[in-house]
């Protein structure tokens, strides 16, 4: 059996049982919840490993959901949701998010995001404290071991996929990464959704450490092609 404990929060019944008998068929523990005030109470009691978190609750938004949980816990929120606007991805990830889907989703895309949620929890867990580093550009800086970012001396709040994007620009300054190198990096695949994703991530995480949009200065666009870590002086 999976020690792995998922919480679906979903009130659409097909796609519920959907989930759950997919959970089931591959040896994954679950729960389920139909509302927000539910689904809290069952990740504060319960404390699941990952949460697939449906925005369109009876009871209030998935949005305010993530940020309740936020209050006390990091642990892995994948939403998964029919609202496909770019702007509806960057609220839920700016509120919290480690990933979205888009509904209709497959089942095996599904799987695959939930491995790669796994691996990454289990990375986390096995980081040794000797490897770490401090990197500095500029007036970010990035503690490796601590798990945050700073600019001007002052803490980013970045969700966990943001992080993981700045870690991975700033262990490769300089380079050019190709779209298909940080989404294998980041989810393990290379999904169109995942490029979808990428771009969103990028954009909220630019607002975050650059100071003018339109004339960035930490992470470059190669268009059709990835982004670049520049080196800052």
């Amino acid at each position: 059996m999976n020690k792995t404990l998922i919480l679906v929060v979903e009130d659409d019944t097909s796609v519920k049982n959907l989930m759950t008998t997919t959970l089931k068929a591959h040896d994954y523990r679950y729960l389920t919840a139909a509302t927000g005030e539910t689904a809290i109470l069952e990740a504060s009691s319960h404390n699941p490993d990952i949460v697939l978190l449906d925005l369109g609750l009876p009871d209030m938004d998935g949005v305010e959901i993530i940020q309740k949980i936020r209050t006390w816990s990091n642990m892995p929120i994948i939403v998964i949701s029919a609202r496909s606007e770019d702007t509806d991805k960057i609220e839920a990830l700016d509120a919290g998010a480690d990933d979205y889907l888009t509904k209709p989703f497959s089942v095996e895309e599904l799987l695959a995001r939930l491995r790669v949620t796994q691996r990454r929890l289990t990375m986390m867990q096995k980081e040794s404290p000797w490897e770490a580093a401090v990197f500095t550009n500029g007036a970010l800086r990035i503690d490796y071991a601590a798990g945050c970012a700073y600019l001007n001396e002052e803490e980013l709040h970045l969700t966990p996929i943001e992080y993981k994007l700045l870690c991975l620009l700033s262990k490769n300054v300089g380079k050019v990464l190709t779209h298909t190198f940080i989404t294998q990096n980041i989810w393990g695949s290379s999904w169109d959704n995942d490029v979808a994703s990428l771009r969103v991530f990028m954009a909220t995480l630019r607002k975050k450490i650059e100071k003018e949009a339109n004339s960035p200065q930490y992470i470059q666009t190669h268009i059709g092609v990835g982004y670049r870590m520049m080196r800052v002086e």
